[in-house]
């Protein structure tokens, strides 16, 4: 038996959720997946995965066997990558994640630069706003916006994002500007789910975090379609500033209430801080970071 092969094919069992579909992202018969599972359970003698009729799981077993598998697999692609040359050249396949909008309007112009520049380096962007696990999708480096929790990862600073509150100058001119927030209450107000709350937005009086009591007369899924509502005069709505810093500058819309902001998220890039640290993941950062920084500072508005 492959070791190295049985647990990469584990791994894909427990990543997949199940045999058929691990078998399909494998491109191996169902059989061979499972046998080659039952082949590792009977080396080490004792059951990895607890099977039902609905749904696979790991045993206690398992969850600590797959733990290490992970670790061994890692280790031994960074051998082969030093051996391979890749801590002397930079060569090889990056896998990068980034927010979905900040990805498109930032990362990707950065990324389509920098595989000019290094032909020997091709880049996997996975656009997603969820946290993404860095080690267990195999990503080199991510492009976060938040507060980090305290972590062995290694995060460098490229700028902030403010959260901003802005309508239209003809919303403005009809119904006025308002000089506190809890004027918002008596307003028309556009809200884009996973950003804030359709009852009440979050500010800042003095140094206090206060959240205060808005009226949502429209709730979107998107940032984006918040902000063509907010252009379309609906009423004010909520977004980060590098999503509306194109529309500020053309004047469709103006941003209120900026005395009463939170403090600004961090934009930071995040990697695992491998040592070595892969040429293809130093010449990214290098190349990335100050190009990223200057995009922010010129979306701030």
């Amino acid at each position: 038996m492959d070791r190295l092969d049985a647990m990469t094919v584990l791994i894909a069992v427990v990543d997949a959720g199940s045999l058929s579909a691990a078998a399909r992202r494998l491109g191996m018969p169902l059989a061979t997946v499972s046998r080659k599972v039952g082949d590792l359970e009977a080396h080490l003698g004792t059951r990895l995965l607890a099977r039902t009729t609905r749904q696979l799981s790991l045993t206690e077993a398992g969850r600590s066997y797959v733990a290490a598998c992970r670790r061994i697999l890692e280790d031994v692609g960074e051998a082969e990558r030093a051996a391979t040359g890749e801590y002397s050249a930079p060569r090889g396949e990056l896998v990068v994640t980034a927010p979905v909008v900040f990805g498109r309007l930032h990362v990707l112009p950065v990324v389509a630069g920098f595989l000019a520049l290094y032909p020997e380096i091709s880049v996997r962007l996975m656009l997603a706003d969820s946290i993404v696990n860095l080690l267990e999708e195999h990503v080199d480096l991510a492009v976060r916006i938040g507060e980090l929790p305290d972590s062995a990862l290694v995060a460098t600073r490229v700028g902030a994002i403010r959260r901003v509150v802005c309508a239209s100058p003809a919303y403005l001119a009809a119904h006025g500007v308002p000089a506190h927030p809890r004027e918002l209450a008596g307003h028309a107000c556009i809200t884009s789910e996973g950003l804030s709350s359709a009852r009440a937005w979050g500010f800042w009086l003095g140094k206090e975090p206060v959240s205060l009591p808005v009226r949502s007369r429209l709730v979107l899924n998107t940032a984006e379609a918040a902000i063509d509502a907010a252009m379309l005069g609906v009423g004010f709505t909520r977004v980060l500033s590098y999503q509306v810093a194109s529309a500020v500058r053309e004047g469709t819309l103006d941003v209120v209430l900026e005395a009463f902001e939170p403090p600004p998220w961090p934009v930071s890039l995040v990697h695992g801080g491998q040592a070595p640290l892969p040429l293809k993941l130093r010449a990214f950062l290098d190349f990335a970071a100050p190009r990223l920084r200057a995009r922010l500072e010129g979306a701030r508005l």
